[in-house]
């Protein structure tokens, strides 16, 4: 069994915000894979569908950002999830626009979601999926984070989603982190 967690923050206010790149990307593989977020429990919204002999489970924390962890942790919990089915797609300034970097674990960095989920999970060995979102030039986290993806930058959050996408069919069809993470970093 999988859990493909994307980050976010709930509601329309937030919806084309650089914070919801990870919404946007597990949005994305449960449409292609014809499933609905049409279930609600564990602080969030879910939807779930049997990929290749494995039941996958795709979800939205409907916590907000900074206490992802405790959607992560109950339903991982309820279904005895591994830590190594467990995939986390977000966003993170740490990593050009455009790029992307897969993970098998390590650190939360400077993401607030992610360090809640380190938190609640009581671990970090849990695949990843970092979309880049580091801008140029000077900024404020908070505000930056918060806002909606400038037009002039569509197409490579695009791309960048698209690859993010392609990476957890990948995974989730049985390939290993390694040959994930060789194919879609950078």
């Amino acid at each position: 069994m999988y859990l493909v967690v994307g980050l976010g923050n709930p509601g329309v206010k937030y919806l084309k915000n650089l914070h919801n790149l990870g919404f946007m990307a597990v949005e994305l593989v449960a449409e292609k894979e014809g499933v609905e977020f049409n279930k609600k429990g564990f602080k969030g919204l879910y939807g779930e569908k049997n990929i290749n002999g494995e039941k996958v489970i795709f979800l939205k924390p409907q916590t907000f950002m900074n206490l992802s962890g405790e959607s992560v942790a109950e339903i991982s919990s309820f279904y005895k999830i591994p830590p190594e089915k467990i995939i986390v797609v977000y966003d993170d300034l740490d990593i050009p626009i455009g790029s992307l970097r897969i993970r098998a674990g390590g650190s939360a960095g400077t993401h607030n979601g992610m360090r809640n989920i380190v938190e609640k999970l009581g671990r970090q060995d849990f695949p990843r999926v970092r979309i880049g979102t580091k801008p140029e030039g000077e900024y404020n986290i908070v505000d930056y984070v918060l806002s909606d993806i400038k037009k002039d930058d569509e197409p490579r959050f695009k791309i960048s989603v698209q690859k993010a996408v392609l990476a957890i069919e990948q995974f989730i069809g049985g390939g290993k982190i390694e040959d994930v993470m060789q194919k879609y970093n950078g």
